[in-house]
């Protein structure tokens, strides 16, 4: 099984350990036998015997090797099983932190293209739920599957030893375990499939409900969110009593037949010993140990039942452990300084989300050091265009170059870390002020986190904060006005020095005059920046060097706020007289 194989895989580091401790697991369930072999002298010797009373009169030494064999036996075991189960739990734990260390590494690796497939709760149930499964089939479902299988062996090979036609009537029962727990796995494992399923739509609409909990309280719709979480926990339930009345359909057919295991030694080796086939040392010797037989038949039901849980679940993992993302570093990428100049240029670029063309034969350039600002209708394509230069998204036709050079052609770390990104939708980390503007660098300097938060105007506010810079924000800045995230998301966007800094209608929640102080700021950087502005005031592009016009994924107007504004009869103008009062 491929799920077998990639555990193995991950197992290394430990495989010593946990190859150590299945040898002590086999060790420790051969010498299960030993009782009822001391029992079986011990009967045979001293109590059902002719001789019973002189032997223990003369042989007392043997009675009582054999009682402290029993115990010592006992002790040694129980000893052996505790070792061995501290080391399958200090190897599954191990392997449970590295697989989930390696997933958390492989997510944060994915393109955007992941994550729009993906949803976040069904990410969180990977990294949670369904690795624990993992880690309990390393602690518990192999342990206890080679426990029954040494159990069960042993057993027999002994059972034969003493009488194989009575070692033959116990197991006459043994096919009808198998065929029983094939249909039973049969059955449940698609059923453990949509559990799930069932359980990552629960966690999906958690996730969801927790991160937009002031939507929900807004709009008030608690109730209706309550009762949308109610429904997908009603189907996780019975997804979940399903698959565990699945179990107990057939869970009387094991349990009757691993019963009837006892009924057999009843009669057959109470025949036997009548007949004289067996002694009473033998018949106490199967009776001794007919539960290691019947418990493995017992355990293969609840064994295949962990084992279809464990697949479904390895099966999950699998896929994003496996998973590797588009955009990577080529093999041939060139050599880039490690601060850029900033030229961009956009040649005949097309992209689209599958069928969806957003942009289509795109073609500018921008010079080190120009400020331009895009600007068109929602849904033009701008948000699409600047994703483009840092390779959040490859287009499907066309090229974009910075200082010359193919994207695709500079290595990813050296190109990102030169593009800061300031976006509409801030995402703020449960961290200080200082700490979320120096997120991309977080050795530098308080006196570099100063200037920069003065560069984005946020330095007054965050000085009326009781803690200023040292003040805590609240998942994704809960606690801040709009105006402010924003201005913080500039900051942390400043603060790596950018060759090309985007920022995507970065000022929106601002006013116009702190929106004017920061447009003087970014003028006057003490650093060469390529500044690429998406904006819907006119007071946020009328300064810029060039302005672009997007409409239907193509560029329809370009040129100055002059140029633009002599066009009477184009986007730019119309926005312009809007936004100035001169037409209703």
């Amino acid at each position: 099984m491929f799920q077998i194989k990639w555990i193995w895989e991950n197992l290394k580091g430990f495989r010593g350990k946990y190859i150590f401790a299945l040898c002590l697991t086999v060790i420790a369930q051969m010498m299960y036998i030993s009782n009822p072999v001391f029992s079986q002298q011990i009967v045979d010797t001293f109590i059902y015997n002719d001789n019973a009373a002189e032997n223990l009169s003369n042989n007392s030494r043997l009675l009582i090797m054999l009682c402290c064999g029993m115990v010592l036996f006992t002790f040694t075991r129980t000893v052996i099983q505790f070792n061995a189960n501290m080391l399958y739990e200090k190897c599954s734990q191990g392997m449970l932190a590295k697989i989930r260390n390696f997933l958390f590494a492989n997510v944060q690796r994915q393109d955007m293209t992941f994550y729009d497939k993906n949803r976040t709760g069904d990410i969180m149930t990977r990294l949670s739920g369904d690795i624990d499964m993992v880690r309990h089939s390393v602690a518990w479902i192999i342990k206890t599957l080679l426990e029954s299988l040494v159990l069960f062996t042993t057993t027999t090979i002994y059972f034969f030893y003493l009488d194989p036609l009575m070692a033959l009537c116990l197991l006459a029962l043994t096919p009808l375990i198998f065929i029983i727990s094939g249909i039973f796995r049969k059955e449940v494992g698609p059923k453990y499939v949509t559990l799930r399923e069932k359980l990552s739509d629960l966690n999906t609409r958690a996730q969801e409900n927790i991160a937009g909990n002031r939507v929900v309280r807004a709009f008030a719709r608690e109730d209706h969110e309550i009762k949308l979480f109610q429904e997908k926990n009603t189907d996780y339930a019975s997804a979940n009593k399903d698959s565990a009345m699945t179990w107990l359909k057939y869970f009387p057919f094991i349990e009757t037949t691993a019963q009837g295991l006892t009924v057999v030694h009843l009669i057959a080796g109470g025949l036997f010993v009548i007949s004289g086939r067996l002694t009473m040392g033998e018949y106490v010797a199967f009776s001794g140990l007919i539960w290691t037989l019947s418990n493995p038949m017992r355990n293969v039901g609840t064994l295949v039942n962990d084992l279809q849980r464990f697949m479904a679940s390895a099966t999950k993992i699998i896929e994003v452990y496996y998973s590797r993302p588009f955009i990577v570093d080529r093999t041939d990428a060139k050599e880039m300084p490690e601060h850029l100049k900033g030229d961009v240029e956009f040649k005949n670029v097309t992209f689209g989300y599958g069928d969806n063309i957003v942009l289509n034969d795109v073609s500018f350039s921008i010079k080190a050091g120009e400020t331009v600002a895009i600007m068109g209708e929602t849904g033009s394509g701008k948000t699409s265009l600047v994703n483009l230069i840092p390779r959040l998204y490859d287009p499907q036709k066309g090229e974009i170059l910075v200082d010359g050079v193919n994207v695709r052609f500079i290595k990813l770390e050296t190109l990102r870390k030169n593009i800061g990104m300031a976006m509409q939708d801030v995402l703020l980390w449960s961290d200080t002020i200082e700490g979320n503007i120096s997120f991309g660098n977080s050795s530098m300097p308080d006196e570099d986190v100063y200037r920069f938060a003065k560069a984005a105007d946020a330095d007054g506010f965050i000085h009326d904060l009781n803690d200023g810079y040292d003040t805590i924000v609240g998942e994704r800045g809960v606690g801040l006005s709009g105006g402010q995230k924003q201005r913080l998301s500039l900051a942390r966007a400043l603060a790596i020095r950018p060759a090309v800094l985007i920022l995507d209608d970065t000022t929106s929640a601002v006013d116009l005059e702190t929106e004017k102080h920061i447009q003087e700021n970014l003028a006057d950087l003490d650093f060469k920046c390529t500044k690429i502005i998406i904006a819907q005031r006119i007071s946020s592009a009328k300064d810029a060097d060039k302005i672009i016009i997007l409409k239907d994924g193509k560029i329809s107007e370009m040129g100055t706020h002059d140029e633009l504004i002599r066009n009477k009869n184009g986007y730019y103008r119309e926005i312009y007289d809007l936004q100035q009062g001169n037409i209703e």
